[in-house]
Parts: C-alpha cells; sequence; structure tokens
C-alpha cells in the first residue's frame, strides 16, 4: 500500500484546517484489492473472510435525489480490510443474513464515521441488532482534532487529500465505475488508518499542537457539514 505520508497533525480550540489547504494536498490512491459483492452466496463468502480480520473499516453511500421529496434507501455497504475493501451492492442484496451477522458482531474491532448516521439509513432495509462500533469523530477529539469531516480528519494526519468527486454519483448503477469503487474503498480503509494512527499518536505522543483559527471564509465549508465523511 506504499509508505505513509509523514502525519501533519493541526490542533487547537477551533482546529479548522483550510478547505483551500487541504485542496493543493496529493491525492489518497488505494491499492488494495477491490471485491464487488452481489449475491447472497457471495456475501456469506466474504463475511466469512472480514471476520476473520483483526480490524474493518465501515462505510454506506446512497444515491443521492435531486428531486424534492424524493429519498433513496442505502445502496452499497463498504467494509474494508487493511489491504481490501468488500462493496456489498444493497440495492441488489438487501439486508441478507450475511450483512446482518457482519453488522451484529461484537468481537472484530470496526469502525466508521459518523457511523450512527449509516445504522439508521441501514435499518431502513431490515432489522439487525447493532455490534460494537468505534466512532472516529469522537476518538480523534482525545487527541485534539476538532474536525468531523472525514476528509479534513485525514488532511490533519497524513498531508493527504480524499477526493469527493463522486459523492453525489448514482450508487444505484447496474456497474459501478471503476471511480465509483476507488471512492467507496477509501472512504472504508481510511477510516482503519485514521484509527491508527490515533492509537499511535495518544501512545507515543509524538505530535506538535498547533493553534490554527478558522477564517470567516471557511464558515460554510462543504467538508464540515453534518456526515461528514
Amino acid at each position: 500500500l506504499g509508505i505513509p505520508a509523514e502525519p501533519l497533525f493541526r490542533s487547537a480550540s477551533y482546529n479548522k484546517i483550510d478547505k483551500n489547504t487541504v485542496g493543493k494536498l496529493k491525492k489518497v490512491v488505494f491499492y488494495g484489492k477491490i471485491v464487488v459483492v452481489y449475491t447472497p452466496q457471495e456475501a456469506e463468502k466474504a463475511v466469512d473472510y472480514l471476520l476473520s480480520q483483526p480490524i474493518l473499516g465501515f462505510d454506506t453511500e446512497t444515491r443521492p435525489s435531486f428531486e424534492k421529496g424524493k429519498q433513496y434507501k442505502c445502496a452499497l455497504l463498504q467494509v474494508a480490510t487493511t489491504a481490501s475493501c468488500f462493496l456489498f451492492r444493497l440495492n441488489q442484496l438487501g439486508m441478507c443474513p450475511a450483512v446482518r451477522r457482519l453488522l451484529s458482531d461484537t468481537r472484530v474491532i470496526k469502525v466508521g464515521l459518523a457511523w450512527n448516521n449509516d445504522i439508521l439509513s441501514l435499518h431502513q432495509l431490515g432489522p439487525f441488532d447493532v455490534g460494537t462500533f468505534i466512532d472516529l469523530q469522537d476518538m480523534v477529539k482525545e487527541i485534539g482534532i476538532e474536525d468531523q469531516s472525514l476528509v479534513k480528519i485525514y488532511a490533519n494526519l497524513f498531508n493527504e487529500r480524499i477526493s469527493k468527486t463522486d459523492r453525489l454519483s448514482n450508487w444505484e448503477r447496474d456497474i459501478l465505475k471503476d471511480s465509483q469503487k476507488a471512492y467507496a474503498a477509501i472512504d472504508a480503509w481510511a477510516c482503519i488508518r485514521i484509527y491508527q494512527e490515533v492509537l499511535r499518536l495518544k501512545s507515543t505522543k509524538d505530535y506538535e499542537l498547533i493553534v490554527n483559527f478558522p477564517e470567516e471564509n471557511n464558515v460554510n465549508d462543504e467538508t464540515d457539514i453534518s456526515e461528514t465523511r
């Protein structure tokens, strides 16, 4: 997966990394294996493998609606290991037994960002017991990071930029584009990298807190809103 970039850590009472700074950073690339899961049988095999791993990163995608009052259900669940990512096509699978088993697991370390929002959308597909998950928005606060978006947290820690170009693409396409697959994989895989880096920083104290006050023109920064993945 290559050598991680040198961490860039900014933290203060506001701790807002400027979106223009993020835009100038090198783009993140995922070099791991991406597996698309279409059928319940494929899902069973994928979940067996995933639950044998020590840590998993999670995220979801939903087709955006540009029509007032119309909403789509969660279409994709992406689950990453340190070297691969499985894309579960929920618009075809639904809440099948294997996906339910994965989401209900309490043994494997599972990390996501703003995961409660994802749980709500997943529950629209069917009932399941919620397993043990770690939310990175809570975790990064322990080392002083107050930014809430995946883009800004990752930029703070790794001096690299996660592209959000495909965020508003159609996640219910019959066949996902390669750029969609890469986008989805990075969002889940990045959760693992952030989790591991925060643990390292907490253990080694190997970082400097830099006061970085927000600028007025960043108040409406799109990478700060809600999710914020």
